[in-house]
């Protein structure tokens, strides 16, 4: 039997240098076999008497799925399945906006879908889904992640909208000013469908995001054959990132130590009107056109 959690952290992609810290401690489940294929890796870790799993989204060794190939279907359905309710996901997007500073932790409050070829949803073929995104992060988390960035970091930004590309390439510098007139202040790829899939199952979903870098064209920076962002990176903006980075654990753990236990948000009322029709029921797996 496989232990049940109800708090769930989707590692980016340094996600990894967390696990190698963590050790013994955390008690590896494996992939989880979902009607959509295996998930990431999961880790069950016992915080403050509390199981919190983690999910390793780009690999438990290092950077070895890129953004556009992760399995995001599988991932939440693994996540449900495992009895989460709550999820935080951290992510390293760029800056569209020259007012944020590189390492600095970001609680952003809307997204942009640029992606593509991605499947977005459970419900293929059926009539429902047709589901609110206003707030498309959970309030209630996002609530708590900001008050732990700002006894971090002494300040957490309002307003910020992370623009979801398609990846894995980066965007064109023609791209990234299309995106800033849309409203858009950061960029990275991997917050959806991975919101989205997490709301189709009534879950609570927010992250937080370390800015790694400034994207193309916010700055002029010459190119830098071998290094990463091939030199939209400077060796002092890089240590800031590294500082942030370490952060995230700690202000994770604390922003989940500040929740209530029970959800008011609309995150676990989202298929209400779904139930209330009696177009599905009290079985989450039954409410998805796959076998199970």
């Amino acid at each position: 039997m496989q232990p049940k959690a109800c708090l769930a952290i989707i590692a980016g992609s340094q996600g990894f240098r967390w696990l190698d810290k963590l050790g013994k401690q955390a008690d590896r489940i494996g992939p989880v076999t979902t009607p959509f294929g295996n998930s990431a890796p999961i880790y069950s870790v016992a915080f403050s008497r509390q199981d919190i799993l983690l999910l390793f989204r780009h690999g438990e060794h290092g950077y070895e799925v890129s953004a556009p190939f992760v399995n995001y279907r599988a991932n939440i359905w693994a996540l449900k399945e495992l009895g989460v309710e709550r999820i935080i996901a951290w992510s390293g997007p760029g800056a569209i906006d020259r007012s944020i500073s590189v390492g600095e932790l970001v609680v952003p409050d809307d997204v942009i879908d640029e992606t593509r070829r991605r499947p977005g949803t459970f419900y293929e073929g059926l009539g429902i889904g047709f589901i609110r995104q206003n707030p498309v992060f959970c309030p209630e988390i996002a609530a708590q992640l900001k008050r732990a960035v700002i006894e971090k970091q002494g300040h957490c930004r309002d307003g910020d909208v992370y623009v979801c590309t398609e990846g894995p390439r980066l965007e064109t510098a023609a791209e990234i000013r299309k995106m800033a007139l849309c409203g858009g202040t950061l960029v990275g790829m991997t917050l959806c469908p991975e919101v989205f899939l997490a709301r189709e199952l009534e879950m609570c979903y927010c992250p937080v995001c370390y800015v790694s870098n400034y994207a193309e064209g916010v700055t002029e920076r010459p190119y830098t054959a071998g290094e990463l962002f091939e030199g939209m990176l400077t060796a002092e903006e890089k240590a800031k990132v590294d500082a942030a980075i370490v952060l995230l654990p700690e202000i994770i753990l604390e922003a989940f130590a500040g929740l209530s236990d029970e959800r008011t948000c609309p995150c676990c009322q989202s298929m209400e009107r779904y139930r209330m029709r009696g177009d599905i029921g009290d079985d989450w797996h039954t409410w998805i056109n796959k076998s199970t």
